[in-house]
């Protein structure tokens, strides 16, 4: 089963003034969670002339041919008219989008060179996704962790359930190191039926286990979507005097002469950022790099299109199973 956007998506962003867009440093001032979910969610549809968005829903994965007592709403006349047989659309579910919104709250996250941390912006991210399907119609739901789970709620569509998950988002980060087998583990366990998985994180642990954990969720049918989120101060290296940097999850201390280590430290993250993205390209996983400065409408925009592209491989996938069956 694959859960597809109804709409085409393929407006681009610098269609739009950059401008429009709400500089995060301003948003963050908001204190509540909810009210700058609201605020990058209506900002996003205003900058919209028209919205080709209209929701989520579950799409047929294949043929089947029609058996007595089949309901006969699925049966494709079209498909009818080409072959002269009948053929039911398969459903797998007829629920909306279930998404889950894992979110890391190591302590790493807590970083941030400006006004707000990594932590606020991805909360602020998730909280914005969680807004956006609520209204939707969607159920969502939520996973904070570290080196373990923080918080869990399952995916709802029900009355106070975004407050709870607006909730469970405020809370600082404040775990130890970071570790995606442990959480990608469990919510393989406890998440049974196919859904979309939008995993938000620094990515500040060895990538060489990251494909292995991101192959288990898709082993297990779920759609994945990865946010990797960074400091500016982390992407530019932008230190100009010798320091003694402090590893907030670990606890060490290193004395740095930034003239001296920018060069292999940019190197490194490349190919640190670039072995993450061969990871989830080769698992077909949406992959996006975003730093703490850059608008969350961007973010938005970058999971709408995801699921438009994802659509039309499912639709490809249907009319080559159409062609098949005649």
């Amino acid at each position: 089963m694959k859960i597809i956007a109804k709409a085409e998506f393929d407006a681009q962003p610098s269609s739009r003034r950059q401008g429009s867009f709400i500089d995060p440093r301003s948003l963050m001032a908001i204190k509540n969670l909810e009210l700058r979910a609201r605020v990058v969610v209506e900002g996003f549809w205003n900058g919209l002339h028209r919205s080709p968005y209209h929701g989520f829903s579950v799409e047929f994965t294949e043929y089947r041919q029609y058996t007595p007592g089949d309901d006969p709403r699925y049966l494709d006349w079209r498909l009818y008219a080409r072959s002269d047989r009948y053929y039911i659309k398969k459903f797998e579910d007829e629920t909306n989008l279930r998404c889950h919104l894992l979110v890391d709250n190591s302590r790493s996250m807590g970083y941030g060179s400006g006004d707000y941390s990594k932590a606020q912006y991805a909360n602020t991210l998730a909280a914005t996704l969680a807004y956006f399907l609520y209204l939707q119609g969607d159920a969502v739901g939520v996973l904070t962790f570290d080196e373990q789970i923080r918080e869990y709620l399952p995916a709802r569509h029900r009355t106070g359930h975004l407050r709870h998950l607006m909730l469970a988002l405020e809370k600082p980060a404040s775990g130890a190191a970071t570790d995606l087998t442990a959480p990608l583990k469990r919510i393989v366990e406890i998440v049974r039926k196919r859904a979309l998985m939008v995993l938000i994180s620094d990515l500040l642990a060895p990538i060489a286990t990251l494909g292995k954990n991101l192959t288990s969720l898709g082993a297990c049918g779920h759609e994945v979507v990865l946010f990797h989120i960074l400091d500016p101060a982390e992407l530019h290296f932008t230190f100009q005097r010798d320091a003694l940097f402090h590893d907030i999850e670990s606890g060490r201390d290193l004395y740095v002469d930034p003239a001296v280590a920018r060069k292999d430290y940019l190197q490194r993250l490349e190919e640190h950022c670039a072995a993450a993205r061969a990871a989830c390209q080769k698992l077909g996983i949406g992959y996006y790099r975003f730093g703490t400065d850059r608008p969350l409408e961007l973010a938005l925009f970058d999971f709408l299109r995801e699921r438009s592209h994802r659509g039309r491989k499912v639709k490809g996938t249907a009319a080559r199973q159409r062609s098949s069956a005649r």
